[in-house]
């Protein structure tokens, strides 16, 4: 005996090396190791140098919003300059500050009741707004110097960034101008920025920037006055010519003010505000937010081949809320390949390390998952789709949160609503916790064969799905209902007309205590005689979980339920476990004929009782008699939950 366990363990520790090391066997116990996908095979042959990361993950999810924007702009589309505002700031000691300034800058920096105001009023109401800006300046900032340095522009420049877009890369305004610099399309095209369907350079921070200096440049020649120069980028040169001459010819912004266009008559103020705020936030008790990245930590790559940052986030575990961070000009989430042009990605650099260490092997997982997209159809496949002739495949997929990430952006990473997720996690708000594994199911047509008529009618019968029951191709019907806040077994019970105790044995309840959210299945009816049978496939090569799932006529749901699989990926050796029924084939065959019957007339009209035959459910009863529904057989025949009707019993099918 002991001599026959020794064997066992050995030729088991031998057959878990053949099936890819699905599971660990000891003396004492098999322990099932989690199925390794595709993407994860790849990641585990990645090379990884042991650098130490310069970045700081901390990712906020106001990167990709515009509040800020519209706050900014807002102001000063709106603000009135000669409201005064109670902020404790004296007029002297601001005038004081002000000649400071005006000292060290390029600009024309005197005090005026208008400015006061506006400094106030950000001061007072736009603390937490400055606190957020100046964490996002420790990226941005030390680019825009290097710029403004090159063509010789005040480096006070850099505070227009804030004014213009917040610091959004991706900031649109109503007139569509785009960018952290607020670039119009003809303007953009102008300073040579390409923008098509992927990518728009208004966003990239570095092309951009070099746009805006030479444009200020441009200006600076024109006007050969830096406070101008300024007008002229938000009202372009014209106005500010217009507004010299209606002036009578004075040069000085404030004297021409009066004669700008309104939004540009409080743009001027607010960049200078703005100066203020920054250049004095200690005095006034602002703290900057953590840095999100520094420069130094990042570095660009050229990419050779297409690429999306949903695969760039699954192969480097990186948010795709941070690559958007990082490549703001890609507008869609994707890097393109377009022959004659070059494609450059910014990434942390110890990801860039990562990246490139491993490149042949991350291009070889982006044409992969490419490939598995789905195909333009042939003409017969389009035809058999048109008629009715496809499967849909469904993929259950186990997302595990990373730092940084939002429930938007796993959203737009599988391309699922967000409410669907928050419906199939139990989720009450957008929050989620780092970590946590959220459920995510998709959905994809595959045209099949044509299939006769009668087939057709059969499966449009048995495969529908409304938001409380379930019906499965074998004729097996789940009603679920899913627990709200006050709700007891008796109140559940009561509304679908079943007993607690058919709830309990449906659900293996020990006593009547339920959890809000929890699921319970309150109806299951299945056809007489069906016999559960539980079988094991092991996967051939070439194999996949909807080929398998087809064969044996199951959802690639149920395939993932049985095997506790993480993702629907399959390899040759697995051994999956199949649920099986005997007579799936009879509760079909009888139900083609009375599915026929229902189409033309109803033979049942007069009748007041139904003699049960082999192979009849309730389910496949209430389909030959139209109006009458499985709920309203138990109720006129007193059936509950575990009674087997048997050929020969005679129900009412009247009430």
């Amino acid at each position: 005996m002991k001599l026959h366990n020794t064997t066992l363990v050995f030729l088991l520790l031998i057959t878990g090396q053949l099936f890819a090391q699905d599971t660990i066997v000891s003396a004492n116990q098999v322990v099932e190791l989690p199925k390794i996908s595709f993407l994860d095979s790849i990641k585990k042959t990645f090379v990884h140098h042991e650098i130490a990361a310069c970045v700081d993950e901390r990712f906020i999810t106001e990167i990709a919003s515009q509040d800020l924007f519209k706050e900014i702009t807002n102001d000063i589309e709106t603000i009135d300059l000669d409201v005064k505002v109670d902020y404790e700031l004296s007029t002297e000691l601001l005038k004081e500050r002000l000649k400071v300034l005006d000292a060290k800058s390029a600009f024309n920096i005197e005090y005026n009741p208008g400015l006061e105001n506006i400094i106030k009023h950000y001061l007072k109401n736009r603390k937490k707004s400055y606190e957020r800006l100046m964490g996002l300046s420790q990226y941005y900032f030390p680019i825009f110097e290097e710029a403004l340095s090159k063509y010789n522009v005040p480096l006070e420049i850099k505070y227009l960034a804030i004014v213009e877009s917040a610091l959004n890369p991706r900031a649109v305004s109503k007139m569509g101008a785009t960018g952290l610099w607020q670039f119009m399309y003809g303007t953009g095209k102008q300073y040579n920025l390409e923008i098509n369907t992927f990518v728009d350079e208004r966003s990239d921070v570095l092309k951009a920037t070099e746009a805006a200096c030479q444009y200020m440049v441009n200006m600076y020649a024109i006007f050969g006055d830096w406070d101008l120069v300024l007008a002229s980028y938000n009202a372009g040169p014209g106005n500010v010519t217009k507004a010299i001459r209606r002036s009578g010819g004075k040069q000085n912004y404030w004297n021409i003010r009066p004669f700008l266009p309104k939004e540009t008559q409080g743009y001027v103020p607010a960049f200078l505000a703005t100066m203020y705020v920054y250049e004095y936030h200690k005095e006034h008790g602002i703290v900057p937010n953590k840095p999100i990245l520094n420069t130094f930590s990042t570095d660009t790559i050229k990419i050779k081949n297409k690429m999306s940052f949903k695969q760039i986030s699954d192969l480097l575990d990186i948010s795709v809320e941070q690559l958007q961070f990082l490549n703001p000009s890609y507008k869609r989430d994707y890097v393109p390949s377009i022959p004659g042009k070059n494609h450059f990605l910014r990434l942390p650099i110890d990801k860039v390390a990562v990246f490139t260490s491993n490149e042949e092997k991350i291009y070889a997982y982006s044409e992969h998952d490419f490939g598995k997209r789905e195909k333009p159809f042939s003409s017969q496949e389009a035809l058999a789709a048109a008629d009715g002739n496809y499967d849909v495949m469904s993929t259950t997929k186990y997302h595990t949160v990373k730092r940084g990430e939002t429930l938007g952006g796993i959203s737009n990473k599988y391309g699922v609503p967000l409410t669907k997720i928050k419906q199939w996690n139990n989720l009450k708000s957008n929050n989620i916790a780092l970590g946590r594994k959220l459920k995510i199911v998709t959905n994809e047509r595959v045209a099949t064969t044509a299939k006769p008529k009668t087939e057709q009618a059969v499966v449009k019968a048995t495969e529908k799905v409304t938001n409380s029951t379930i019906v499965s191709k074998d004729s097996i019907i789940k009603k679920v209902h899913q627990v709200e806040k006050g709700e007891t077994l008796s109140m559940i019970a009561r509304k679908y007309d079943v007993t607690i105790d058919e709830i309990k044995s449906l659900n293996g309840l020990k006593d009547t205590n339920i959890g809000i959210g929890s699921k319970l299945i309150v109806s299951r009816e299945t056809p007489d005689q069906e016999i559960e049978k539980t079988g094991i496939h092991i996967v051939q090569a070439g194999e996949t979980l909807y080929s398998i799932a087809k064969a044996n006529n199951v959802t690639t749901d149920d395939l993932v339920k049985w095997n506790d699989l993480e993702e629907a990926s399959v390899k040759a050796g697995m051994q999956l476990k199949i649920i099986t029924s005997e007579d799936t084939e009879v509760a079909v065959a009888e139900a083609k004929p009375a599915l026929k019957t229902t189409s033309k007339s109803n033979n049942y009209k007069n009748e007041t009782v139904y003699v049960v035959k082999k192979g009849d459910s309730l389910f496949s009863i209430s389909q030959k008699i139209p109006g009458v529904t499985v709920a309203d057989l138990k109720k006129w025949n007193g059936i509950s939950g575990g009674t087997v009707i048997k050929p020969g019993m005679k129900l009412k099918i009247n009430g």
